[in-house]
């Protein structure tokens, strides 16, 4: 198998303008997302124009774009803005506040508008069911489960993104999204499992042709890094 037979459609996770493009350029990635870690790691300094320079960039994709806020009346205002920005914007709610307080009824609010949403930090079917039933019949949806993050607590994500799949039906227009990819197997398993969207970031993306690859090869390669490596450090045993 190499990404060309991949039946999963791919996003690139970022916040750097100049990533974002490259990937874009490429072909390979049918849309992208972010977040407030990821734009703090990329040391973007205003949002508002961040997304405007995003949309620009990628004016012919979906972008998802995360709001800041931790009380749900200004999510609510932040949600409405980001929407505005461009048609192609997803807007990422998250699928709880940091008290742990359901911001299920916000979906709700928010879906009822007609804004299109991307629900994040999931982590269970409970909170899947919960996110579905909360969108209005017709809308376009994202249900982000943080599969990678899931199997970092030992639990195998696979069968559960196999019944979000099933679950997701109940409202036509609405995507699985895997998210959190640790490895290149992982997109793998996301595609196994009849996902619709993986996350990818800029660095597991640069890997993506090795998909497939020769393990003999592979092998080889490998061991030339070493010996590379070590004759660069000068080093000698004896």
């Amino acid at each position: 198998m190499t990404y060309k037979d991949l039946k999963i459609t791919i996003y690139a996770d970022g916040a750097d303008i100049d990533g974002m493009k490259e990937e874009y350029n490429k072909g390979i990635v049918k849309g992208f997302t972010t977040n407030p870690t990821l734009m703090k790691k990329a040391g973007v300094k205003d949002y508002v124009t961040f997304a405007h320079a995003a949309v620009e960039a990628i004016p012919d994709l979906p972008i998802s774009l995360e709001v800041f806020a931790d009380e749900f009346d200004q999510m609510e205002k932040e949600a409405e803005v980001l929407s505005a920005i461009s048609e192609n914007v997803f807007v990422k709610i998250p699928i709880t506040n940091s008290k742990g307080e359901s911001s299920i009824p916000l979906i709700k609010k928010l879906s009822a508008k007609g804004i299109k949403l991307n629900v994040t930090a999931i982590f269970t079917i409970k909170q899947v069911k919960e996110t579905v039933d909360a969108f209005t019949m017709g809308t376009e949806n994202i249900v982000s489960v943080f599969a990678g993050r899931i199997m970092d607590a030992g639990v195998d994500a696979v069968p559960m993104m196999k019944e979000v799949n099933e679950i997701i039906k109940s409202k036509p227009g609405t995507k699985s999204l895997w998210a959190s990819c640790r490895e290149v197997y992982n997109i793998v398993q996301a595609d196994e499992s009849g996902t619709d969207i993986v996350t990818v970031t800029n660095d597991l993306l640069k890997k993506l042709p090795g998909l497939g690859k020769d393990l003999e090869q592979f092998s080889l390669e490998t061991v030339q890094m070493f010996v590379k490596d070590g004759q660069s450090l000068g080093y000698s045993i004896c």
